[in-house]
Order: structure tokens, then sequence, then C-alpha cells
């Protein structure tokens, strides 16, 4: 499996800076993450900080975009990386849409589903300078000419990653996109019963083979070599839990486990402002469901057991790991 690195930054510089460290540590690639700055702007910082690490945005809110101008930084990006770019895309949920970026919501999977095949059409228009005749529910492109055509990208265009948490975006991305990302509020269990059969659905649309789809294992993750740093890990994973478990959309993953009052209660909590004590809710059960957490031999062992048979990656979110810890991770997750 490979590993990766999605991490949160506010500035460009900061993110120049945390690709160049994921680089030195050796991860084998890094994610830009849409909050305190432009998610684009960020990956090509980190792109042109690094020579040989892949990057990405990890991920772009699509619905507060338009097909024509993902597309475009797309390949301006791959191209400035020298192929090293990829194109993560997730819808958000409806009060962000709404609220934050002012764009129109609905039908969140089909608008995704509508929205890749326009990316995908508009490339396709500039690497065979062919007529660009995108026509949809949602979106519509028919004016490409000469003067706005960049011509075929020399490094090929950049796999797609579609984030999903429902089995409708699942399917959307098995069938439309090059992998999936999976949530970090996200069981073993809802991902084998619930995502990857949603997955396959989509894969067989596409009369694609599993094999070159591309999955993450689900999961906060936590390394620590002191029982003060796991201990910290643990708090940390609790409030990632508490706050996600707290938004209704994400409430299908705790039904499954009959822990569908507990999100009721967190969304109380979230509304009411009582954030410092909804990690309290979070119990050893919940958290070895949603988490792994301890030494770098012993996460890269759980991960592995939990996921080798379907995960091809696996997404650490937040610090860097020093290169001793990914070192061992690394050796341990691959046997």
């Amino acid at each position: 499996m490979r590993i990766e690195t999605a991490q949160y930054q506010s500035s460009i510089a900061e993110a120049t800076e945390q690709a160049t460290a994921a680089e030195a540590s050796g991860f084998d690639s890094w994610w830009a993450t849409e909050t305190k700055s432009d998610v684009f702007l960020s990956a090509a910082g980190g792109a042109a900080a690094t020579d040989a690490i892949r990057v990405g945005t990890g991920i772009a809110v699509a619905l507060a975009r338009n097909p024509m101008l993902v597309a475009i930084q797309a390949n301006d990006i791959q191209t400035y990386s020298a192929g090293r770019f990829s194109l993560g895309l997730g819808s958000q949920i409806k009060p962000h849409i709404e609220r934050r970026y002012s764009m129109p919501y609905s039908a969140p999977a089909a608008r995704m589903r509508e929205f890749i095949l326009a990316v995908r059409a508009i490339w396709t228009s500039w690497e065979r300078s062919s007529t660009l005749d995108f026509e949809g529910d949602f979106y519509s492109h028919t004016l490409m000419t000469p003067m706005f055509d960049p011509g075929p990208n020399t490094h090929g265009n950049p796999p797609i990653q579609l984030a999903a948490v429902g089995p409708l975006m699942s399917e959307v991305a098995g069938e439309v996109a090059d992998g999936i990302a999976i949530h970090g509020f996200c069981t073993e269990r809802y991902l084998r019963e619930i995502q990857i059969p949603a997955v396959e659905r989509g894969r067989a649309k596409a009369e694609a083979p599993r094999e070159e789809f591309q999955i993450n294992a689900p999961g906060f993750i936590a390394i620590g070599d002191s029982e003060e740093e796991i201990a910290a890990g643990i708090d940390l994973a609790k409030g990632q839990i508490a706050f996600y478990g707290s938004t209704p959309a994400y409430r299908p993953v705790l039904e499954l486990h009959g822990w569908g009052a507990l999100g009721e209660e967190l969304t109380r909590m979230s509304k009411s402002g009582s954030w410092s004590e909804m990690p309290a809710l979070i119990d050893d059960e919940i958290l070895a469901a949603f988490a792994v957490v301890g030494t770098a031999d012993q996460v890269g062992r759980e991960l592995r057991e939990r996921y080798d048979d379907i995960a091809t990656r696996i997404v650490m979110t937040g610090d860097q790991l020093d290169p001793s810890q990914l070192t061992r991770l690394r050796a341990s997750l691959n046997g």
C-alpha cells in the first residue's frame, strides 16, 4: 500500500513547507486540503517545491466551481508538476454549498457524475482538437475556440479521485473516477458492506476492472512512540469522530452499527456549542471501529489485517511522521 499524507494549510507558503517535508520524509503523495486557502494554489505551490512526490487536491469542492475552471486548473498543475498531479474532488454538504459558496445544491451524486464527465469531455476536446459538445442536466459546455484550447497534455490527463460516503456517490466514483477517497469517518464494516459493493456496481457500469481502481483505507490514524503520544492521539481521534458524527450526512455510518442515537446526541450538542464535551461520548468500542492508534508497527499491522485485500493506499491526516516512524509503518504495513 502507498502511504500518503493530507494536511490542512492556511497559506500557500505553509503548503510548500508541508509538501517539502512530506517528500523529505518519504511519503508517496501529499494532498492539499480546502479549508483556509485555495486548494489548487496550494497544490501548485506543493508541486513547485518538490521533485518526485505526487501532489493533489484532497479535496477540491467541485459544486462550488464549474467543470471548465476545474479542467483548466487541473491541466495546468499536471503540466507544471510534470505529471505528478491527482485531482481530488468532492461535493461538500448542502449548508456549505448554499450558505458559504452561494451555489445551487441538489442531487449531489448526479451532479458529481455529470461534473466529472464534463471535465473529461473538455480534456478530450483538447486532446483530440475536436468539437466540445457536452450537454447535461446541470452543466453545458459547447464552445471551445483555438484561442482557449491548450492542446493535449504531454503528461496525460491527471487521475480523478472522488470523495464519497454514501452508496450513490460511491457508485458514481466507481463509474466515472479513477479512485475513491474514503472519508476518515468510516469503519471497516461500512466500507465492506456499503461502499465496496457500490463501487463495484459503478465499475460494472463502466465495464472496467476494480483492480485498476484506487481505494484508500478509511479511519483516523494516530501514531506515537510513547504512552503520552498515543494518549494524545486517542484524544485527537475521539474529537474527530465526535465532530464528524455530529453531521447528519454521515449518520448512516453510525446507524449501521446501531449508534444512531449517538449521532443525534452529538448533533444536539454541536448546535448548543458543547464541542469540548462531545469527545467524552466516544467509548472504546466506537474508537476501535473508527480509528487505528498505536506505535508505527502496531498501526501498520492493524491496517494490513483490516484492509490489505481491498485498499491500495492509506492517507495520514494532520501532522507528519518522522522518517523513522514512516519506515516502520511501511515495513509493517507491507509485511
